[in-house]
Order: structure tokens, then sequence, then C-alpha cells
């Protein structure tokens, strides 16, 4: 029999509270059907009667009894907000992260920010975290898989907004991954045209393949060399993660000389395409033409960058509070057009 929440306990310990999540442990359910049962509205989720009688039998075994004041006092605003984000060694989760907290106070709100290095565990424990300050709301950045915070959120009954990656379960607020890849895939493409007479396709670096940001300019990418009549081979694109150093080892295990243009997904990518360039071209300035998919002030210095997306930080924050104001919530997902910008 597997031991109850309360047991093992040191005799001088005070006893440990049961809480829903033990409870769905226990039973091996989701906590939001737990609190569904325990707050009287699982015939509206649709949850089996057999199911909602097995949570109440257990809640009643471990003495688990639902604190009517504290759901009273749930009721009221706490005025705090939180956002977990996934990296802050990043210009633009820096900026988001910076101007949130601006516009949370500007708002009224008071921000607790956490950061998660893209780990779904710590990613779930942050919010988990955040729900115990009594969050109005919480604000997932960059989530690996923000549908299960949805459902986290929604078990204790606090609103949740994912934000520059989408989810099915809440209103998602990304970037035009799509539309901004293609405008900067074109442009490098007409550069490398009108400068080194090179009329093949372009070699896109860096990125994950199952992130939905960078599969969106990926497929602007495609969409790009299709329209201007390029031929794209699979294995010009190459998804090979954020980091710098995987970066380095893509263009080490190429099996083809680099082609002039590069289009590279990311300012973290483009630290290890340049390092490469550095180190096995390092004669290549004006020998290729390279975009970035992110801004950087320093990098848009370099001499054969020929543009970068900027994603509107500023613009994507308005929409999350125009939304947070609102009264209604009807699941979408708003995409905002990036800045293209020329170096």
């Amino acid at each position: 029999m597997r031991p109850s929440p309360q047991a093992h306990q040191r005799p001088d310990a005070a006893p440990k509270r049961t809480t829903i999540y033990d409870l769905a442990t226990l039973i091996g359910t989701s906590p939001s059907a737990v609190s569904a049962v325990l707050n009287g509205t699982w015939k509206k989720r649709r949850i089996s009667e057999a199911l909602a009688t097995r949570i109440k039998d257990m809640a009643q075994a471990q003495g688990y009894a639902l604190n009517v004041q504290a759901s009273l006092l749930r009721k009221e605003r706490s005025h705090i907000i939180g956002m977990i984000v996934p990296k802050y060694d990043n210009r633009y989760f820096g900026a988001i992260a910076e101007r949130f907290e601006a516009m949370a106070r500007a708002h009224g709100l008071f921000p607790v920010i956490t950061c998660t290095q893209r780990d779904p565990d710590l990613e779930w424990e942050a919010a988990r975290a955040l729900l115990s300050y009594q969050v109005d709301c919480l604000i997932a950045t960059g989530a690996t898989n923000p549908d299960r915070i949805s459902d986290l959120c929604a078990s204790a009954g606090v609103r949740v907004l994912n934000l520059d990656l989408p989810g099915s379960k809440a209103t998602s607020i990304t970037s035009d991954n799509h539309a901004g890849a293609y405008r900067l895939a074109q442009h490098i493409i007409h550069r490398v045209r009108a400068d080194l007479d090179y009329q093949g396709p372009l070699l896109f670096i860096g990125g994950r393949a199952s992130d939905h940001n960078t599969a969106e300019r990926i497929r602007g990418f495609e969409d790009a060399h299709r329209d201007m009549g390029i031929d794209l081979p699979a294995h010009y694109i190459v998804p090979c993660d954020y980091e710098p150093e995987r970066a380095e080892q893509a263009l080490d295990a190429l099996n083809m000389p680099v082609p002039p243009g590069l289009f590279v997904n990311s300012t973290i990518s483009l630290e290890g395409v340049v390092r490469w360039l550095n180190k096995n071209m390092p004669d290549h300035s004006g020998r290729l033409r390279f975009g970035c998919f992110d801004y950087d002030a320093f990098a848009a210095l370099l001499p054969d960058n020929v543009a970068m997306v900027e994603q509107d930080v500023d613009g994507m924050l308005k929409r999350l509070f125009e939304i947070i104001e609102s009264p209604s919530d009807t699941h979408q997902h708003i995409r905002v057009p990036c800045l293209f910008k020329i170096t």
C-alpha cells in the first residue's frame, strides 16, 4: 500500500496538510479534476461519477477539507502578476522581463518573475510557486509545455496567458515568425544575387525543429525560396538547437561548402556561426551575406550582416496587458508583426 502524505513525519514535526496535488497523485488523476470535484463543478467538466466518488472518498480518508475561508479570500485580487521566462542571457527575453516589470507597475500590478532555463520540470515548479503567491494572472513565456501550465492554473482558478510560444488551452501572443522569416530570407537572397552573383539556396542554421517558432521560421524560409524559384534541398536546413556550440558543430559536420548566403535563426546561434567563420574562414569578409532572426545592436555592426528581424516586444506586451484588462478571453492566437531592420 502506498504511504499517505502524512507518513514518515518526525514526531516533533507539524503534520503536512494534504493538498489537491497529493490527492491527484494518490488517485492517478489530474489536480484540475480533483479541484473540480471538491469545488462541485465536476459535472460541468464531464468527470465520471465513479471518479468523483473516488476523489471524495480519498479526500475524506486523507483528512482533506476544502478551506472555505481561503477560497473566499482567493476571490479577492492580490494585484500580483507572475511571469516565467526561459533565459535572461538573451537580449530578447531580457527585454521582455524588463519591460514587463515596468508595464505591470504602470497598470497597478506587482510583478514577480522567475527564470526556468527551458527546463519543463523547473517551469512546473516555478508555476506552482507563483500560484502559492496568489497571483492574479500567470504569464508563461517561452514555456516548453504551456498546456501543462494551463491545466495547473485552471485547477487553481488562476488566469494564464502564453507569450512567445503558443499553447492550445490559453490565449497566446507570439511574433509573426513566418512573415518575418519570409521577408528576411527574400532580402538575403536579393543581396547574394546582387553582391555575389549567387543564384543558389541559403543555409538555414539554428533553433529546434520541434519548437513552434523555429518551425514557423523554416516555413517562411521555404516559402521565400519557392516564390523566388529556387530549389531548396532538405540538407540546407540545419535546426541544430540554440547553443552557440551546436551551431559550430553543425557547420563542422556539413558535407558541403558553406554557401555565401546564411539565414541564422537567433542571435545565440549567430555567436557560434561567427566563431566558426573566424576560425575556419578568416578571410570571409566580403565573401558572404547573412541575416539573423532576432536583433542585437553589436551584431548589426558585423560587416556581412545585411538585415535583422527584431521581435516587437513592446507591441506584444501591449496586447498582453489589453487582454489582461479584458473581462473575457476567447483563447485566441495573436501574431504580432516583427520589425525588419536593414543593417
